[in-house]
């Protein structure tokens, strides 16, 4: 079973997971996974937060990475298409995937109050969703699922 972002789960050994699997996605590709790459998907996986590129790019020029734009931009880019993170259109956003490696198409689970994200299983969303366009006779070739709502720890507050 997979960590849950929104339940407690040994953080560190999910980390770990992560970064192992990016190591060899990148590898097994031949693309290279730079110090600024590795540290800006670390810093996506400290939490299960989406962040913002300036939010990253805070991060990189305190520790000495460079404070200019496209150093957050680049990095950022580089993992989307490598598929070691995913952007969250409705934050303007990043996250780390949790799945790297795999072939996945999430449905993302955004906590509006805390930003906390979750990568949800979209098969069963999409197959209605396909099922809805091909009444209409539409073809669906990408969609990007998107769910706001809160998460259990700030449902509880509410």
């Amino acid at each position: 079973m997979q960590p849950q972002p929104f339940h407690d789960h040994d953080h560190s050994h999910c980390t770990g997971d992560v970064m192992a699997r990016a190591e060899a996605v990148t590898a097994a590709s031949g693309a290279r996974m730079t110090p600024v790459r590795r540290r800006v998907l670390e810093i996506l996986l400290e939490e299960h937060r989406a962040l913002g590129a300036y939010d990253v790019l805070q991060r990189l020029s305190a520790e000495g990475f460079g404070n200019q734009p496209p150093v957050a931009y680049r990095a950022l880019e580089f993992l989307v298409d490598q598929g070691l993170a995913h952007r969250i259109q409705r934050l303007n956003a990043f996250t780390a995937c949790m799945h790297p490696g795999t072939s996945h198409a999430p449905a993302f689970l955004i906590c509006r109050s805390c930003n906390t994200v979750a990568e949800a299983p979209v098969a069963p969303v999409r197959a209605a969703l396909d099922a809805a366009a091909a009444e209409l006779g539409f073809a669906v070739e990408r969609a990007n699922i998107e769910a706001l709502g809160l998460c259990p720890a700030c449902g509880e507050t509410a």
